[in-house]
C-alpha cells in the first residue's frame, strides 16, 4: 500500500474515486482509515475521498521520537496529502481529534479549505486550567498505553475496527497530538469563513457542549445532531449521518 514520505515518517493513506471535488476524513485518536469504510462507500462514485492513519496509527509509521508528534505535523501530513492529490482546495473533515485537526488545519490554511465537516469533536480550551486538566488525561492515557500496550485501549465502536502494531505510536500521539499548547485553534472559530457543518451524536455527552459552542461561533455554521447515536455518529447511525453529509455537500457552491 502506499505510503507518503514525511521527512523519513511513512504516512498510509487511501484514494478512493476518481472524479469530483476531493473530500479529505480523519480519524480519531487511537481509531484509523477503517472507521470511514461507510462514508468511502457512500461518496466515492462523486467525490475523490482521502482516508489516512495519522502518524503513530495504524499502517503509518510509528517514529521512536517524541518530537515527531505534533499538531502542527500533522497539519503539514494534511497539507501533504492534498498536495499529492492535486487538490488545490478540499473538504476537510474529520471526528473527534481528527475534527479538531481539521480546524487546525483550516486556521493554518484556510486557503486550501472549500468546506469544513466537524463530527463529534470540540475546538480545545480558552482556559489554561481546563487545557492543563485535559493535557493530564492526556498524559495519563500514554501512560496507561506505555504500560499495558493495546491493551489500554478502550473497546469504543472506532477503536474496536483498527489494528494497530503496537502501542508506542499512540503513546506518543497522545502526549505530542492530543494534548494542547495553546488556545490557537478555539480562538480561530470567529475567522472561519467556508460553510461549515458541526454534527454530533445526541448520546455523545463529551461533545453536546463543544457543538453548541462551535455551530454559534462560526458564522453560518449548519448544525445536525443525530439521534441514538454516541462519539462515533457515524458508525451508530450511518444512514442518518451519511444523509446529514450528503446534504451538505449537495448544498456547496460549485467549485
Amino acid at each position: 500500500m502506499p505510503k507518503l514520505d514525511r521527512d523519513g515518517v511513512g504516512i498510509h493513506y487511501e484514494i478512493h474515486g476518481t472524479s469530483g471535488p476531493v473530500l479529505l476524513l480523519s480519524h480519531g485518536y487511537s481509531s484509523t482509515a477503517r472507521m470511514w469504510d461507510g462514508q468511502i462507500a457512500a461518496l466515492k462514485d462523486r467525490y475523490r475521498v482521502i482516508v489516512w492513519d495519522m502518524r503513530g496509527h495504524g499502517e503509518s509509521d510509528y517514529p521512536a521520537d517524541q518530537s515527531r508528534y505534533s499538531e502542527a505535523l500533522t497539519v503539514g501530513d494534511m497539507k501533504a496529502l492534498l498536495d499529492l492529490a492535486g487538490a488545490d482546495k478540499a473538504i476537510i473533515a474529520g471526528l473527534s481529534l481528527g475534527g479538531y485537526m481539521s480546524l487546525a488545519f483550516t486556521a493554518s490554511h484556510p486557503e486550501r479549505v472549500r468546506a469544513l465537516m466537524l463530527f463529534d469533536t470540540g475546538p480545545g480550551f480558552k482556559k489554561d486550567e481546563a487545557r492543563a486538566r485535559w493535557n493530564e488525561t492526556a498524559k495519563q492515557r500514554a501512560a496507561a498505553l506505555e504500560a499495558k500496550g493495546l491493551a489500554a485501549l478502550n473497546s469504543s465502536d472506532e477503536v474496536k475496527l483498527t489494528r494497530h502494531r503496537d502501542a508506542s505510536g499512540l503513546a506518543r500521539a497522545a502526549l505530542g497530538m492530543l494534548a494542547q499548547d495553546n488556545d490557537r485553534v478555539i480562538q480561530s472559530l470567529d475567522k472561519v469563513a467556508v460553510p461549515t457543518l458541526v454534527l454530533v451524536g445526541a448520546n455523545d455527552t463529551n461533545f453536546l457542549a463543544a457543538t453548541d459552542y462551535m455551530a454559534a461561533k462560526i458564522k453560518g455554521a449548519a448544525k445536525v445532531v443525530i439521534p441514538d447515536a454516541g462519539h462515533a455518529a457515524n458508525l451508530h447511525q450511518p444512514a442518518l449521518f451519511n444523509q446529514a453529509v450528503e446534504a451538505f455537500l449537495a448544498r456547496l457552491p460549485a467549485a
